[in-house]
């Protein structure tokens, strides 16, 4: 995908269309939080990384104004911008399940909710067992809703 870093496009394996199809098809291995270590996991995480069993991990994270960033990760290194690397940690986010059998969730497609000026608020991730739905603010939040 082609996602945005610092202005930039950087190329990561598939084509961002802008469509809520940027992610379909791709295997998520694991979905892991990126927490500041002293702060422990009882928060929100300050990033969301999608790993995918094909490619690079997908890093959701908040701007300054609240709004939502997707650029290529780092999986298994930390985002540039844990500083110092000691003190952050990749851990899974509370309340969401362990992948499927088989090991994967498979995207069926992705959605992404805009502001007025087309700025991405939060992205839903569609999966066969349900979604995953990030949302931007002052940290991240992330759940999963299973489907019924």
């Amino acid at each position: 995908m082609t996602v945005e870093r610092e202005g930039c496009a950087v190329s990561a394996g598939r084509a961002r269309h802008g469509k809520a199809d940027w992610l379909t098809g791709a295997r998520v291995t694991a979905v892991l939080g990126v927490y500041y270590r002293p702060e422990g996991r009882a928060g929100e995480p300050e990033a969301v990384e999608f790993v995918l069993a094909d490619g690079p991990s997908v890093l959701l994270t908040c701007a300054s104004d609240r709004t939502l960033r997707v650029t290529p990760g780092s999986w298994p290194r930390l985002p540039e911008w844990c500083v110092p690397a000691s003190r952050w940690q990749h851990a899974p986010p509370a309340q969401l399940p362990q992948a499927p059998y088989g090991g994967a969730w498979t995207v069926a497609g992705t959605q992404e909710l805009r502001d007025a000026g087309g700025e991405v608020l939060q992205a839903v991730i569609r999966c066969e067992e349900g979604d995953f739905v990030v949302a931007a603010g002052d940290t991240m939040a992330i759940r999963f809703t299973p489907r019924t």
